[in-house]
């Protein structure tokens, strides 16, 4: 059961790292060259589209797999492990409230922004959620290579 949770725990920091890296590479750079009347309206169907089931799942299992590898009792488990586990673990909650209390609200500000010009509503929104994203990122990223390492200990 140990290595079945540490399994998961690898796939859904990775898969959930990888969404935010190509997010961060790829997406955002691609919607910093539109105009303001494409941006902002391309953000907010991102924005409506991205909280899904399959985008929910790896979001509470980044936290939960981790979770349940770290209660689950272990022979052999040595100290290092544990602690790259419980680093993994840190870094997904970090990523979480950043998440939480950063680009979820400045989602729902933007989305709630129909009645201001594009330019005022992207200046509002572009800057500060890519700042808040690429600390995610690396939480996220971070946290797959520590429960990698776990994994590889």
């Amino acid at each position: 059961m140990a290595t079945l949770l540490l399994a998961l725990a690898a796939i859904s920091t990775g898969l959930y790292a990888g969404y935010f890296l190509i997010f961060q590479v790829g997406i955002m750079p691609a919607l910093g060259r539109l105009t303001d009347a494409q941006f902002v309206p391309a953000m907010r169907r991102i924005n409506e589209l991205v909280p899904r089931p399959v985008f929910l799942l790896t979001f509470f299992a980044i936290v939960a797999f981790p979770a349940a590898a770290l209660a689950v009792p272990v022979d052999g488990r040595s100290e290092n492990q544990r602690w790259l586990l419980v680093a993994g673990l840190v870094c997904a909650v970090v990523n979480h409230l950043i998440t939480i209390g950063g680009n979820v609200p400045l989602n729902n500000a933007l989305a709630a922004s129909t009645s201001s010009p594009d330019s005022v509503a992207r200046a509002a929104f572009e800057s500060r959620w890519n700042a808040c994203h690429r600390i995610r990122t690396l939480f996220s990223v971070a946290a797959f290579v520590l429960v990698v390492s776990a994994t590889l200990s």
